[in-house]
């Protein structure tokens, strides 16, 4: 893991309030280059909220988010990747196409198209109709348009959503490699497991709020990872009420 002075993402008492409801309630987080940081929470927990503050597509409420130490804007932005929720792709379009489009509406060489193809290894569905892709090939495409402007921090929501045991592994090793050459990863998700095996440090959000940050194995319970993850869930519950 490198130093904190390599800081490419710092988020700093982030809140977004929904009236009484406080999706973010104080997070803060830095992701350092080369670094891959797990956001890890249930369903609801606010890791998607605060993803898309980090990407401007949610205004916080208060907080501050700085991107390779500057602002939201369209000359960082231009810098990180992103696959969020469902992938957003033309059914009627191959694979080729569109990447293609995104590497024109992305001002990027078309050349660049065939490395992110690869990467993710759809060259060979790369002439099929994106509406014949099953959901794990959607995944790849989607994480594909995220890379071809060789991002220097890619965020991805649920990486291996719909993805074989066999997609899964191939994830990792592509999350790995990118780490390896320099580029921050986000990555949400609720599978422990998943995260475990990827990430350099998390972020356990419960409610909005940060439960727990640091080293992995901190947060196992006598060498238990998902003992202390489901006791951090039930701390967070019992201080509810």
């Amino acid at each position: 893991m490198v130093a904190t002075n390599d800081a490419v993402l710092e988020v700093r008492q982030l809140h977004k309030h929904y009236g009484t409801h406080r999706a973010l309630d104080g997070v803060d987080l830095t992701v350092s280059r080369g670094e891959v940081y797990g956001l890890l929470g249930p369903n609801g927990a606010g890791k998607t909220t605060l993803m898309k503050a980090v990407l401007g597509l949610q205004r916080p409420t208060a907080g501050t988010v700085r991107l390779f130490g500057g602002a939201v804007g369209r000359e960082t932005l231009a810098q990180v990747g992103a696959l969020i929720e469902v992938p957003g792709l033309w059914p009627t379009l191959t694979g080729d196409e569109t990447l293609r489009l995104h590497a024109r509406l992305r001002c990027v060489p078309e050349q660049w198209t065939e490395p992110a193809l690869e990467l993710v290894k759809m060259t060979g569905a790369r002439h099929r109709k994106v509406g014949a892709y099953s959901l794990g090939m959607r995944w790849r495409l989607g994480i594909a348009v995220a890379l071809l402007a060789r991002p220097r921090l890619l965020i991805l929501d649920e990486p291996t959503n719909g993805l074989d045991p066999v997609g899964i592994r191939e994830m990792r090793g592509i999350i790995r490699s990118l780490a390896d050459e320099g580029v921050a990863v986000l990555i949400a998700s609720h599978q422990l497991a998943e995260v475990a095996q990827v990430c350099d440090r998390v972020q356990v959000v419960v409610a909005g709020r940060t439960r727990y940050e640091g080293l992995l194995g901190g947060l196992a319970v006598d060498g238990d990872l998902e003992a202390g993850f489901f006791r951090l869930l039930e701390t967070a519950d019992a201080a509810a009420f």
